[in-house]
């Protein structure tokens, strides 16, 4: 007799919770306790999510993908282990909390550090048992005995002592130097935390002295230190080392003409004026050509005390009035539109100021080199391939990592300032109360530590890094993350596990697209198009989502994902539900275990084509080809079990001939019991509930999730 729950359509609202119940129960997402001989080991590290809110499409994505991994290589007798985590996400979550404090009517400017250190704490801790369901609804098998959250009080303490490291080897470093900084957020970021946006301006070629120079910043004019030529301008060669007098708004000063190889003799009139405090190019040029820095725009955007009458006013408006009285000097020769790329905060959009400021800076290329080092050697795959050229470009083109941000949820570093001077030096050189060199007072650095420099360490930190049993699953098996991590941490994992190991992180780099609307754009709550991976869950139940998103997902494409997509596989698990129903109906007194009896030429045919189906999906994982797996899966059980097998085998179920009709109802149990196996790292809800319902024997019986992978 067939189980009740088969005569109701299948319902995955009613099973999936309950389903997950027992498997966290059973305690097999744990490799310490899977059953059997098992040697070899198995390990990837989840991309910690940001714990300040519930997961999207795209972590839904990558629980998909990396669930169908360790769900295939546990039943392949491997020692599993997939490690969850949460990261706190230090700028992203604060801006998260600050959007709440807005509506609240209050900042965090006027709040205790601390205060908004507890606040965000509790709010990020909440959030994150909410991620963490929606990890588990969408059937994520990872041992959450071993979950890690970036501000652990083991995670934190090792990141600081690789701080400590990385400055007792010389490689992180204190200076002055022009960063990325947020006028909203006040803060400083990294490149990596900023994005570039097209913006239309206007090129205003000013009257220098002898030159012409083409600039869109002319109220940074009263900071101006030179002017900047190439050597191998005819026009120019003949100014260089010369001083030259200048007309600003308010008065005259005398300029350097410099000759520098940067300076792009084809823009505007190939002549530049040079602001070290104001602009990244211009600091450099600074430094080469040791011109002194005057800062004239303060950490809000507006201009200083050092601007005379413009003092106070904000940047757009302080450039409208310096270009008007310039204009009224006659020191305006034209104005030109003028369309560039502009960097803006990647949260706020709000336009990047350059801003010199002493900051933490690690020094990339000794630490890059290595790391391209190891890539070329062959010692890490990425899939797909063509993304190890990209980050041999970017490991090749480093430049050094500003690692403080002045905010207060995250890590803080472990190091003291001088109030004077702002020299930096360890907290482990009990120097709080000794002065320094310049008599100056240290105290506690209040800066925090940028989210990856502890994410970077991910791999090494999940498995309790320095002294832990568990580092016996390092390095890890595979990376599956975005493909826009390539820049940010794909690098930084890989640096600093070859820094601190000398090992490699893991093995594979698996890169997979953006999930945008089924239009093909991005996702973002401005635009209205947010898909809710929960919401489509309880609408159409995690299998079909899962399935859904896997298919027709090439490694390293986005993916468009259509509603009508997913409900398609939601009929697929359907379809599979009376598929099962009709062969359980249909196959009398035999079980699993029952002996292979004799076969047709045809039912040969059909086991053999079962049997390439087990070949090619076991080929399909091993290599990482999940879309095509998927699709086979699904068109096999579709087109070839339900549409011609189950139609061959009526005739014989109905048949008289016993030996026909046994055999017919073996090879239906047969080909079910195959399907439910191979089919369960991408549909494990409904998988399992089938598997739990098919005639084993007596003593055979346990879950799908530990079941053996069918061999070819």
């Amino acid at each position: 007799m067939i189980h009740e729950k088969l005569n109701q359509p299948y319902d995955p609202n009613t099973t999936e919770g309950e389903i997950y119940c027992e498997w966290e129960k059973s305690g097999f997402f744990n490799p310490d306790n899977l059953p059997g001989e098992r040697t070899e080991r198995f390990t990837i590290i989840m991309p910690p999510a940001n714990a300040n809110g519930r997961l999207h499409v795209g972590h839904a994505l990558t629980i998909t993908i990396e669930d169908i991994i360790i769900r295939f290589q546990r039943m392949q007798g491997k020692l599993a282990l997939w490690i969850p985590g949460a990261d706190h996400a230090g700028f992203e979550t604060q801006v998260v909390y600050e959007k709440k404090l807005e509506k609240e009517g209050r900042s965090r400017f006027k709040m205790d550090p601390q205060e908004l250190y507890d606040e965000i704490t509790k709010f990020t801790l909440e959030n994150k048992i909410y991620m963490e369901n929606d990890a588990r609804a969408l059937g994520a098998s990872c041992d959450w005995s071993r979950e890690k959250f970036t501000l652990d009080q083991s995670v934190i303490l090792e990141t600081q002592e690789t701080f400590r490291k990385l400055y007792r080897d010389n490689l992180i470093y204190r200076d002055y130097k022009t960063v990325n900084w947020c006028t909203k957020h006040q803060t400083s970021l990294s490149d990596l935390e900023t994005t570039n946006v097209e913006k239309k301006d206007k090129l205003y070629f000013i009257k220098y002295g002898p030159f012409t120079v083409a600039t869109v910043r002319p109220e940074t004019i009263f900071g101006d230190m030179a002017i900047a030529v190439n050597p191998h301008d005819p026009r120019y060669q003949s100014f260089i080392g010369q001083t030259i007098e200048v007309q600003h708004p308010e008065k005259k000063c005398l300029l350097l003409v410099i000759g520098d190889n940067e300076v792009d003799m084809e823009f505007g009139s190939g002549a530049l004026k040079i602001t070290p405090a104001h602009d990244h190019n211009d600091y450099s040029m600074s430094v080469q050509h040791k011109l002194e820095r005057i800062v004239v725009i303060d950490q809000f955007g507006k201009l200083n005390e050092k601007t005379g009458k413009y003092a106070g006013m904000k940047i757009n408006e302080a450039r409208t009035k310096v270009v008007e009285d310039l204009q009224a000097l006659g020191l305006i020769e034209k104005i030109e539109d003028y369309t560039h790329s502009v960097p803006v905060c990647y949260k706020c959009e709000t336009t990047i100021e350059p801003r010199l400021m002493p900051q933490w800076f690690v020094k990339m290329k000794p630490l890059a080199e290595v790391a391209a080092e190891t890539v070329r050697a062959g010692k890490i795959e990425f899939i797909p391939d063509n993304f190890r050229k990209i980050f041999l470009y970017w490991m090749d083109n480093t430049i050094d990592w500003n690692i403080s941000r002045q905010i207060v949820w995250g890590i803080s570093i472990p190091t003291l300032i001088c109030k004077d001077c702002n020299t930096g030096i360890l907290d482990t050189d009990n120097r709080k109360d000794k002065p320094c060199s310049c008599g100056g007072i240290f105290i506690k650095d209040t800066d925090t530590l940028d989210t990856w420099f502890s994410s970077g360490q991910w791999p090494l930190l999940a498995l309790g890094y320095p002294s832990s049993d568990d580092l016996k699953f390092y390095p890890t098996d595979v990376m599956e993350t975005g493909y826009d991590l390539i820049f940010k941490w794909i690098p930084r994992m890989v640096i600093f596990a070859l820094y601190l190991t000398k090992k490699i992180p893991f093995r594979t780099v698996y890169l997979h697209g953006m999930v945008n609307d089924q239009h093909g754009k991005k996702m973002s709550k401005s635009k209205g198009n947010v898909i809710s991976p929960i919401d489509l869950l309880k609408k159409y139940g995690a299998d079909a989502v899962r399935i859904s998103l896997v298919v027709g997902n090439t490694p390293g494409t986005d993916l468009s994902l259509n509603e009508d997509k997913i409900k398609g596989y939601k009929h697929f698990c359907n379809k599979l539900w009376n598929v099962t129903r009709f062969v359980l109906t249909n196959t009398g007194e035999i079980t699993l275990e029952t002996r292979r009896p004799l076969l047709t030429e045809r039912d040969e045919i059909i086991i053999t084509e079962l049997h390439t189906l087990i070949k090619n999906t076991t080929d399909n994982l091993n290599n990482f080809r999940f879309h095509i797996a998927g699709e086979e899966l699904y068109h096999y059980v579709w087109h070839s079990f339900a549409d011609i097998i189950i139609e061959e085998m009526k005739v014989r179920l109905r048949g008289d001939d016993v030996p026909s009709k046994k055999a017919a109802e073996w090879i239906l149990l047969t080909i079910l019991s195959t399907t439910v196996k191979i089919l369960h790292p991408f549909t494990p809800f409904i998988t399992e509930e089938i598997w739990s319902m098919l005639p084993h024997s007596k003593t055979g019986k346990k879950l799908l999730i530990i079941e053996s992978w069918p061999i070819n």
